[in-house]
């Protein structure tokens, strides 16, 4: 007897070989969450845990090819969009996964690699924010990337973080989670049309970590695959990403890297949660 096959996300991004961020990190995520990944690269990355010395981005045409065959031939149920080089390939993209508007897309889209800009050209924010953030069920980027797509020529005054989530739900997004680490506490807020939803903070860690958007971006999208509505993945995809961060290991000699599997670790001191669902009654993000 055949088993059941498990929810099957499709992510689109660049690859790490450290498994740090990117489409590795994505595939991680998914596997402790449930679900299948299947993937597309986006560009690749010469690098380690420290720093990198290359980002090269892919053909549009290969990324948009191989998209399409794995749609046609397994049942996606969530996308999850990351980082992308070039306004090209992001066009691409929106124009395959525009078939397939009943498929919930999460866009955590990253403009930076070692906090140096390398990714963050004009036509690169203006194509995320013309074709795919109107597309988009849950939209997750830092205050300062939001006002970037909410006004991707730069050449008007920047608009209050405020309005630029209200640019972004009215052309389209349905969800915006605003993420913000600049302090010594992680806040991440959630708004709809309907305003702001929820805010859920806890402490920052001290050290470098990598990965903690494209974490979140893909928990979300896991719990989506698996059926929950927008509002309840983006809580529970946040208790998971802060037991990951809680647990964050340093595989090198730089950053540290969420454990996306601490559920699973035989640690007589730390029970395991449930790697759907988890709902941490010790250690738990604080809802504002």
């Amino acid at each position: 007897m055949q088993s059941a096959a498990p929810p099957i996300v499709l992510t689109f991004g660049l690859s790490d070989p450290t498994g740090g961020f990117g489409l590795q990190a994505d595939l991680l995520t998914l596997a402790s969450m449930g679900c299948h990944g299947v993937s597309v690269l986006t560009g690749y990355t010469v690098r380690d845990s420290a720093s990198c010395d290359e980002v090269t981005g892919l053909d549009p045409d290969v990324v948009a090819t191989q998209a399409r065959m794995l749609l046609e031939d397994m049942p996606i149920a969530a996308f999850k969009v990351g980082a992308a080089t070039r306004a090209e390939v992001v066009s691409a993209i929106a124009e395959v996964v525009s078939d397939y508007d009943d498929i919930p897309l999460i866009l955590a889209p990253d403009f930076t690699v070692d906090d140096e800009h390398v990714l963050a050209a004009d036509e690169l924010r203006e194509s995320i924010a013309d074709l795919l953030a109107p597309q988009t069920t849950v939209l997750i980027a830092d205050q300062s990337t939001l006002i970037a797509l909410a006004q991707p020529d730069g050449d008007a005054d920047a608009p209050s973080l405020d309005g630029a989530i209200a640019h972004l739900l009215s052309q389209g997004a349905e969800y915006v989670l605003s993420t913000q680490t600049g302090t010594h506490r992680l806040v991440n807020t959630l708004f709809s049309e309907e305003g702001q939803l929820r805010q859920d903070m806890w402490d920052r860690p001290q050290q470098r970590l990598m990965g903690i958007t494209d974490t979140l971006g893909a928990a979300v999208a896991a719990l989506l695959a698996n059926g929950q509505e927008p509002a309840e993945a983006v809580r529970e995809a946040q208790e998971y990403l802060y037991q990951a961060v809680r647990q964050a290991f340093r595989p090198g000699m730089g950053a540290y890297m969420p454990d996306r599997f601490f559920w699973a670790r035989d640690d007589e001191d730390t029970p395991a949660p449930l790697p759907i669902g988890v709902d941490p009654t010790r250690h738990k993000p604080s809802r504002a």
